[in-house]
């Protein structure tokens, strides 16, 4: 049930009407007509900006326009009043029948309820965390793998068939370098004097992978060179640093689809293939590159190389794809593995990173254009620092130091769901201050305790109602007669529910999970709001001297607590059952 989609659908067939009079054209655009609540909501329930848009193709004044919709949109029973306003805006109220329906239709849905088929079963992969396999996963990668989620379970509720996809970055010179460092530990735990040198990782971390890596080969690596130790030690390490990162993951609830190896590119003819393709397509070539913006001619060896002609997808400049050596450019991979999700067949890509990818955007998106020859778009979220607070100082990070916050330091701080939430309650390109003491913090200015107390009420007056021998279960609310609630307060809690179809599929469109969270604190303050008129008003309370009564009261109550678990569920938190 979906109101507002409901009466946009009757916007059009009052438009439909009007062209068959001849008073509108018959060749009108309406794919820009909606229906949304109005700025105000003193200016009625929603409003439509059809006569606005539809003005200049009409050749028609929008007032013109609006007035002419009015009194057909008006003639509806559903419709109360349509008024036009401004310069032809039409604002639109309901018969309160209208709002009574929701909570019927929301117990008997359950969770489900907002559900949208928009997506219609196309496939989106999504593509997170992604951090490099040398340690664990630190509070700027537990933002970038709350969104993540968070993001591929709205679009699967806005009806896409989403893939989780982690890209191991274990294909470059980092993961040698955690191959050196873990042989340093593996010396440190045979009794050897050992040094960290610049550019190693001197993390705590290594000391349990050195350790089994002891009694895995004994002292087999010992006074050996990296010839004999180099490329098992590297495998070995991976292994570990992806166990650790999985453990991570599963510490904040979030579960991968697929691993892809960045490694199990080379000497395959997977990168080959890519760049065969980009060639095939007159996109690759020899040249030379103007100097990088702030290098003079004096500063700059100009060579030939082989690059992709990315400018012509987009791109400011073309890129390299093999150095003067020969060997591949760190985007050749890259190009190749986002070919691979091509060709399985993906209707969208999304990637999420880091805000220090920011010059990364164009020239990827250039090559998935190439790739897909403009078929499969590639949207690229960056995922703002976090800043965390504790006793008045910032925490500050340093993975080559060994001295960064972890993802499992936070999570043991303030638990998952809280984590989880506070991280969303930002958009993702926002920077994020992450306050552990307010965090936890039992008040309405925390939005997390907020949205979870609104339903632990729910659940407390449900108990209270089931002690009190009144059947509240789901069954039994869907028969309560919903006409009792026409209260202003509490038809204002109903139009605040009918948004969440609405809501979801406008931030699935946007891939914006954060306004789930901000809509479900709204929904929350609108039921705090209700619960605490009804210490003024008696006939407000959700459990009232008679069961039939109680019963459409506790309704209300309950459709909003199925819709906060539901948005809940997409963000990846538990609902509370109770407070403590």
């Amino acid at each position: 049930m979906n109101l507002f989609t409901d009466i946009r659908a009757l916007v059009l067939q009052a438009i439909e009407a009007l062209q068959a009079e001849g008073a509108l054209p018959v060749d009108l655009n309406t794919a820009p007509v909606t229906v949304e609540p109005p700025r105000d909501p003193l200016h009625g329930d929603m409003a439509t900006n059809a006569a606005m848009v539809l003005a200049k193709p009409a050749k028609q004044k929008p007032r013109d326009i609006a007035e002419a919709l009015a009194a057909k949109i008006g003639a509806d029973a559903r419709i109360v009043s349509a008024e036009v306003a401004g310069p032809g805006f039409l604002n639109l109220r309901l018969a309160p029948s209208l709002w009574q329906q929701l909570p019927q239709a929301i117990l008997t849905d359950g969770t489900a309820f907002g559900r949208s088929h928009m997506g219609q079963g196309e496939k989106i992969n999504v593509e997170y965390v992604s951090a490099n396999p040398t340690g664990p996963l630190h509070v700027g990668h537990t933002r970038g793998a709350v969104f993540g989620d968070a993001l591929a379970s709205l679009l699967d509720f806005a009806g896409f068939d989403v893939t989780r996809e982690y890209y191991i970055n274990d294909g470059g010179a980092q993961v040698d370098v955690l191959a050196r460092s873990v042989y340093l530990r593996y010396l440190e735990a045979q009794g050897h004097e050992v040094e960290f040198a610049d550019g190693t990782y001197p993390g705590d971390y290594l000391i349990p992978v050195g350790e089994k890596l002891k009694e895995q080969v004994g002292d087999k690596y010992v006074g050996k060179g990296e010839q004999v130790w180099l490329e098992e030690i590297r495998n070995f390490a991976t292994e570990e640093m992806m166990a650790l990162i999985r453990e991570d993951l599963a510490q904040l609830g979030v579960k991968m689809d697929r691993f892809f190896s960045e490694k199990s590119l080379y000497g395959t003819g997977r990168i080959e293939a890519a760049i065969d393709s980009l060639n095939d397509k007159g996109l690759i070539y020899r040249g030379v590159l103007e100097p990088p913006k702030g290098k003079t001619p004096e500063d700059w060896e100009p060579r030939e190389q082989t690059l992709f002609k990315s400018t012509e997808h987009g791109d400011d400049v073309d890129r390299p794809i093999k150095k003067s050596d020969g060997s591949w450019t760190y985007f050749a991979p890259d190009i190749a593995y986002h070919y691979d999700k091509v060709s399985r067949g993906y209707n969208q890509l999304i990637d999420v990173f880091g805000a220090d990818h920011g010059g990364y955007v164009k020239r990827m998106k250039a090559a998935v254009s190439a790739l897909s020859e403009g078929r499969v778009p590639l949207d690229i979220k960056l995922i703002q620092l976090v800043k965390l607070f504790k006793n008045g100082e910032p925490f500050k990070m340093s993975k080559r130091a060994g001295t960064f916050v972890t993802l499992r330091d936070v999570v043991d701080e303030v638990g998952p769901d809280v984590t989880r939430f506070v991280m969303l309650m930002r958009k993702n390109d926002a920077p994020l201050d992450f306050d552990f003491a307010k965090a936890v913090e039992q008040s309405k200015e925390n939005p997390v305790f907020y949205v979870q107390y609104a339903h632990a009420r729910v659940c407390s007056v449900i108990r209270k109602a089931t002690e009190a021998g009144i059947d509240v279960s789901d069954g039994a609310l869907v028969q309560a007669d919903l006409a009792v609630l026409d209260h202003e307060a509490e038809l204002g809690l109903m139009k605040k529910l009918s948004e969440w179809p609405r809501l979801v599929e406008i931030a699935a469109k946007g891939h914006e999970p954060h306004k789930v969270a901000i809509w479900l604190n709204e929904l929350a303050s609108d039921l705090h709001a209700l619960w605490n008129k009804g210490h003024d008003e008696p006939a407000l309370r959700f459990l009232q001297d008679d069961a039939a009564t109680s019963q459409s009261k506790i309704a209300l109550a309950r459709s909003v607590a199925v819709v906060i678990s539901a948005g809940l569920g997409i963000l990846g938190v538990t609902p509370a059952e109770e407070m403590r």
